[in-house]
């Protein structure tokens, strides 16, 4: 499918697939959007030593970013294994213009940016000290096949369901809870009733949290 690059309301700039009529990201702000979801209601409201992240996915490689720019504001004394899953990678050229580096004040990003994105998949890469990457190249309904350490956070950034309904529906999200922790936290931008009640069915306790610019709610979920 063809994409296109689109700049959202915070100058920070997304994909968005024509036939599909959807974005990567918010409009209103692909990095606001990343920092609230996946940062401040993710991340930073984890305490582990070790902390296994697995993210659904890849996409433009924004949500990685944010979490190593986070991560490079601490004392570093904790390590962070992210694991991302993506059917279909995003070419060169895209990588290039995104550029998402130039958002960040840490100059050291523009080498990180090349490196997440030109490291090898199927490979654990330490990106950074204390820092580990292992990009999957694969549908995510794959997921149960793949060998994880038990998961402390899952950043489920899949596409809306207006597109792709069937990524919001039980089998998936059993994929998921299968590789969690307990008291791992998913954190997602939807809201959905649909999603809630099937959270709740799979053992986990479903906090409703404000949403980013322009979405009123988002959800966390511990599993119990």
């Amino acid at each position: 499918m063809k994409r296109e690059i689109k700049t959202t309301n915070d100058g920070s700039k997304t994909l968005f697939i024509n036939e599909l009529n959807e974005n990567y990201h918010s409009h209103h702000g692909a990095l606001q959007e990343a920092k609230h979801v996946f940062i401040k209601n993710g991340l930073n409201l984890i305490y582990d030593y070790e902390i296994n992240i697995l993210e659904l996915g890849f996409g433009t490689g924004l949500n990685v970013l944010v979490t190593i720019d986070e991560y490079l504001k601490t004392d570093k004394n904790h390590i962070i294994n992210y694991f991302s899953l993506e059917k279909y990678p995003i070419n060169e050229s895209e990588i290039e213009d995104l550029a998402y580096f130039e958002l960040f004040d840490n100059a050291e990003l523009k080498n990180i940016y090349q490196k997440i994105h030109h490291s090898e998949w199927e490979k654990n890469i330490e990106i950074t000290e204390g820092f580990n990457l292992k990009k999957i190249n694969c549908d995510f309904f794959d997921l149960a096949n793949i060998e994880l350490p038990a998961i402390n956070l899952v950043y489920f950034d899949c596409f809306g369901a207006r597109v792709q309904p069937d990524l919001w529906e039980k089998p998936l999200f059993e994929m998921v809870a299968d590789k969690m922790a307990q008291n791992g936290l998913l954190t997602t931008y939807s809201s959905k009733g649909s999603v809630r009640r099937i959270l709740q069915d799979l053992n986990f306790k479903v906090e409703k949290k404000d949403g980013p610019p322009g979405k009123r709610e988002m959800i966390n979920a511990i599993k119990l």
